[in-house]
Parts: C-alpha cells; structure tokens; sequence
C-alpha cells in the first residue's frame, strides 16, 4: 500500500530548504512553484497574491507564461482564482473551462491545461492569496494531493505575513494584510488615541512549520491536549464560575470542542502530513475559521470565537508562551485590542504608556470599561472583528468621540488625528496654567474644587490638576478588580496609603456601593 503522506513529506522538506536560502523573493517563490509542480506531477503550478485594492495578481508561475508574472489580474470573486479566495475553500475541477466561474486571461496561455485545483492562502481564517496547480489531462485529484497543496500554502502564508513580498509589489500598491480598515463599534469612553496594537492575548507566530518527527510532534499533542482538557476541568469545578450562567456555557464548549474527535483526527492528520503540532493546530484552526465566518446565524459565529479562543489555548500550551510582552517591547503608546478582559488585567499593563483599548465583547457597565474611564482613557466596545484584523505593532487610532477605531489608517487621515490630538494637549495646557489660580466667583465668593478618584493611580492627578483634595473616593473599585472579598486589614491598609499619598488633603471615601450595574462574582 502506498504511504499518501510521504508526498507533502518530501514536498515541505525541500521547501523548508529552499525558505532557509539567501533568496531574493522572487526567486523564491519562483523555485517554490517550480518544486511544488515536480513534486506534484503538474504541468502548472502558480501563485495568486491578494492585494489591498482587492486585486488577486499573478506573483509567480511554473507552466503559464512568464510575462503574465505581475500582470495578470483577478477581481476578489471573479474566475476560479476570485471564487476561491472570496470563499476561501479549495476547488478540484476535471475541467476547469466548463465551470461558470471560469474566466480566460489570454495573456497566462492556459487555454490548453483543463484539470484544476486551487486553495486559499489562509492566515487567521482570512484569504491572502490563492495557490493552483493545472494539468493538460482531465482529471480529479486526490485528496491527498489536496491536503498537500493546502499545507504547502501555509509557507506562502508566512511569506506573506513577514512582509517578504512587499520588495516585488509594484510601488504605490499593497497587500491586503496591511491594508487600512476602520471598525464601528459603541464608545465606552471618550477621547482620542494614537498609537500601536498591544494584542491583550497575541495570537502566536508559527515559525517552525515542519516537523523533524512525525511521532514525537503526535505525543506533544497529545500531552498539551490532555493538560488543556485539565485546565478546562479545573475551570469549570472551581467555586466562583456558578452552576450556570454565561461564563459556564463558555467553559462547557471549551469542553466539549477540545474532546471533539473530529477535530483531533485533523490535528493529527496534518501532523502525519509533515507539520509541527503548532502548524497543525494553526492550519486546522484558520481553515474552520475561514468556514465559520461566513455564517450568518449569530450563535453559530459565537461558536467560532469559542472555537477560536481554544485553538490559541492549544497554541500556547504547546508553545509554552506567555501572553504578555515584556517592559522592554511594550510600545510607549499602546492601545490594547483584546476580546475581553478582565479590570485586575488592564491594571498589569504600564498605566502611562496605555491610550486607549478595543474590546470586541464588553458593555458600557463592565467593570474593565469603569476602571478604564477612571483611568482617563477612551474606550470603544462591540469592535466585531477587531483582534482577527489587527497585528501586533500595527498604526492605530481610536476615537471615542465618533465609537470608531482606524486600523493601519493612511497617511491623511493619520495627519488629521494627530491636528485633533494636539488641539486637545493645547487645552489641557490652558487648563493646567489655571491650576494656581484661585476659585473666586464674579461677586469674590472663594469655592473649593476637588476631584474624584478610585485607585491609586488616579492619585497624581491631584497635584496636577490643583484640586484641594479628593470629594469622591470610589471605594467600589478595589472589590471590582479584586478576585476574591478583600479583607478589613487589607482595605485600611489602602485607605491609609491613599491618605498618606494625598499628603493631609481631605478625602471622601463613599460607603462600599456593591450591587445593580457594579456585579462582582463572590458576592452572593
């Protein structure tokens, strides 16, 4: 019996050589076509790349006329290359001429090949571009030729996704992963921020894709499947996740995605196909995503984020990879782009190089949403699709004012923000140069101005906005962001540190204000 997988083996083996040589990018992807052809069997093998305009251009080619390479163009839906990457699912045609979706672009001279297969080059669910293969023979291929073809364009994916290919992108253009994207969601706060993406919970970067021992990279995943069903387990029978409620049905589709045999036999498939087990789990995962989020039923596409958070779960395990950057790689103007998250968490994070945060899920009520007004920062939430679009270190502003966030905006409208940002310091200068003036009615009446506080960090605010002391402290906070009832001597401990550092200024505490819109989880 023949071994079907030793084929993608041998494949991702030479293009792993090939991806390790000092290469120009065209000659790359020139000898990767090439290989892929020889490996295959194919008269043709050629590489469709999305750009931002929303064009599919011929990067490279084996069998089609060289001269179409950077000419040849398909709209996002037009002809079979469009069809697949607007749906982002391969097509295996015996006659690619005959299908309604075919379109002729005289200039390839692929007139005379009629056999077909094409699939998407998948990141995070999203198409970046198209890989086909072509035979002058009528035929179907196999589904291992099919697996192997879906698996090699994870390397176009990395090429893609590193910024390879922005050396042979005609000037003035750009791919479609670094395309400017505007998101409307609902202000939770108000303001202005500029700045780069600080992902709360980073997708992680798969850079070894091929893997050295099929059986080894099975027992890892294994290993981290099995320690990911633990923490599921230990999850779910800790005291404060209540017997029922959102959180539990979270938690319950964790569970039963990650004993999902289906999805395993994937995993494990891709891995006896010749990928590392975080390749797998990425492939597996950007494929059902592309599936999923084409759906219209809002339960269905909720089940995509539940699927989603598990498949970097997995990834994490295996990886042994921390959520958060270090100190030194944390950017000095941040603006967190998370799901959702919880107050305790936003707190981690260096107040002062924060300037805004996206979340995807949240309500204006939610406790990290209060901490973060305290805080002074805008605040957009319902921001649907927010962390699939953006990339670490990408440009990004967000405007509380008008609840949108501009992903990697343009240049202009960069320029416009930065006019509004630096509008908005003039006035806080002119406030600031008030500080010392003192509060006299017209009619030479003194009145007392004082600000309102929460957490420590609200504190030096109170010399410099020259306030006489704090008028509202809002204990509320410290139970809001605490996991479990803080105790007496842990409260007059703070209390104390918040006099000491007000400096023998007055101070408001309110009596605790629990209950209504400020729910926390161990009070029943």
């Amino acid at each position: 019996m023949r071994d079907l997988s030793a084929g993608p083996r041998v494949l991702l083996k030479r293009l792993r050589e090939l991806m390790a040589e000092p290469l120009e990018p065209q000659e790359r992807l020139d000898r990767i076509v090439r290989q892929i052809a020889q490996n295959m069997v194919a008269e043709v093998c050629s590489v469709y790349v999305l750009r931002s305009d929303g064009v599919l251009e011929l990067y490279a080619t084996e069998g089609l006329n060289k001269a179409a390479v950077h000419l040849a163009q398909l709209k996002m839906g037009q002809g079979l290359v469009g069809t697949i990457a607007a749906s982002a699912r391969p097509l295996n045609l015996s006659d690619a001429q005959s299908h309604p979706a075919f379109t002729y672009l005289p200039e390839t001279g692929e007139e005379i090949y009629h056999s077909f297969l094409g699939v998407p080059i998948l990141r995070t669910g999203r198409a970046l571009g198209v890989l086909v293969v072509q035979n002058k023979a009528m035929r179907n291929y196999r589904e291992d030729e099919v697996e192997a073809l879906e698996t090699t364009a994870m390397v176009l994916a990395e090429m893609v996704a590193t910024g390879e290919l922005k050396k042979i992108t005609k000037p003035g253009l750009e791919l479609d992963l670094s395309r400017p994207v505007s998101i409307e969601g609902n202000s939770y706060g108000e303001g202005i921020g500029l700045g780069y993406v600080v992902l709360h919970e980073p997708r992680i970067v798969v850079t070894n894709l091929l893997n050295e021992d099929t059986d080894q990279e099975l027992q890892r995943l294994a290993e981290a499947l099995g320690s990911l069903r633990i923490s599921i387990d230990d999850m779910l029978s800790r005291r404060e996740v209540s017997m029922e409620g959102e959180h539990r049905a979270v938690l319950e589709t964790y569970r039963m995605f990650a004993h999902d045999r289906g999805w395993v036999r994937k995993l494990e498939e891709a891995i006896r196909n010749g990928l590392t087990a975080e390749a797998a789990v990425e492939r597996v995962q950007s494929e059902t995503k592309a599936r999923m989020i084409r759906l219209t039923d809002p339960y269905l596409r909720e089940r995509m984020h539940d699927f989603d958070d598990l498949a970097n779960r997995l990834l994490r395990q295996l990886s042994g990879y921390g959520a958060k950057l270090s100190a030194s790689d944390f950017p000095t103007d941040a603006v967190i782009v998370a799901r959702a998250m919880g107050a305790a968490e936003l707190l981690d994070y260096p107040r002062e190089n924060v300037r805004g945060l996206v979340l995807e899920e949240g309500a204006v009520t939610s406790h990290v949403v209060i901490v973060a007004r305290a805080m002074g920062i805008p605040v957009i939430g319902q921001a649907t699709g927010a962390v699939a679009l953006a990339e670490n270190r990408d440009a990004i502003i967000i405007d509380g004012d008008d609840a949108k966030v501009h992903l990697r905006p343009l240049g202009d409208l960069q320029r416009a923000y930065e006019e509004k940002v630096r509008f908005r310091a003039r006035r806080q200068a002119q406030f600031r140069a008030l500080k010392d003036v003192d509060p006299l009615t017209r009619d030479g009446k003194r009145i007392t101005l004082q600000m309102n506080a929460g957490l420590l960090v609200d504190l030096p605010h109170l010399n410099e906005a020259g306030a006489e002391g704090i008028g509202l402290f809002r204990t509320e906070l410290q139970f809001m962001i605490a996991s479990t009832m803080p105790k007496a001597e842990e409260q007059e401990a703070f209390y104390r540190n918040v006099l000491k550092q007000t400096g023998g200024k007055p101070v408001t505490f309110r009596t605790l204000d629990i209950g209504g819109d400020k729910v926390v989880p161990y009070f029943r």
